[in-house]
């Protein structure tokens, strides 16, 4: 049936997404009503209402699969073939603070496997979207990672967690990746980080401890550029999982051999809070 076509999906996803991003643009500009998610997770008003818009969609279209979204709009079994993961506002707190850099997520898995996922910029109108084996495009022109061979030409981007920073590990990978590539980026959104990636703009992006509705979208965005996507040792990448290493594919091997070394280093007493 047409209803149950990967094409199908990513039409939903991708109207979907358009029309969340819309509504973030609308509430863009409105003083922000903020709570928190424990001491320091932003969650506005904006947050809730793009989510509920998206989940009504999915909802709608397909009310036999199952919907996890960040802020709560979760519905179906955990064991469904078909699961949504929806981030409906990635950048929350760039968004709560007038910094123009934030996106609607939206990714599809099939059996636990990324199957389509869209990723919308609403403020540049980039709408990024990919299929399981039918490549990636940012406005409907196919899209590729970049042609950097080594990671001393590179430049990367990263993220870090709102809450237990100064338990993260982060800091210290920054700063070894900072010496030793052309540069690292920090811009507050994961999902339009790895389509940076995947676009060429960046060759490589590396973090922890992001949530599935973060990456879902964005980690089939740049495989099917033609990136590489693992953990930190060079082991397969699921949404949820705790490190994620991204590349363009050339560097990838110069990205894990680092975070090895810096690893090794922290368990060594050489820097603290590596683990």
């Amino acid at each position: 049936m047409i209803e149950d076509s990967p094409k199908h999906f990513l039409e939903v996803a991708v109207d979907a997404a358009r029309e969340a991003g819309e509504l973030l643009i609308t509430e863009f500009d409105r003083p922000q009503q903020l709570s928190y998610k424990g001491e320091v997770d932003i969650v506005t008003e904006a947050d809730r209402k793009s989510e509920s818009l998206i989940v009504a969609r999915l909802l709608n279209r397909f009310p036999g699969h199952a919907i996890l979204g960040e802020e709560g709009g979760t519905t179906g079994a955990g064991g469904a073939r078909y699961r949504w993961l929806v981030d409906p506002l990635d950048g929350t707190t760039n968004f709560a603070h007038g910094f123009p850099v934030f996106a609607v997520s939206i990714g599809l898995l099939e059996d636990g496997e990324p199957l389509i996922g869209a990723v919308y910029n609403p403020v540049t109108r980039d709408m990024f979207t990919a299929m399981k084996g039918e490549g990636a495009f940012r406005r409907q022109k196919r899209i590729r990672v970049s042609s950097v061979e080594t990671l001393s030409k590179s430049l990367l981007a990263t993220g870090f967690p709102s809450h237990k920073r100064t338990q993260n590990p982060n800091i210290h990978y920054y700063w070894e990746f900072t010496l030793r590539s052309h540069g690292v980026r920090r811009a507050g959104s994961a999902a339009l980080d790895l389509c940076s990636v995947a676009c060429g703009q960046f060759e490589g992006f590396w973090e922890f401890g992001l949530k599935p509705w973060d990456t879902a979208a964005g980690i089939l965005i740049v495989r099917e550029a033609g990136g590489t996507v693992s953990d930190f040792s060079g082991g397969p990448y699921h949404p949820g999982d705790p490190e994620l290493l991204v590349s363009n594919g050339l560097i990838h091997d110069e990205m894990k051999a680092l975070a090895v070394e810096i690893r090794a280093l922290g368990k060594s007493g050489h820097l603290e809070s590596v683990g």
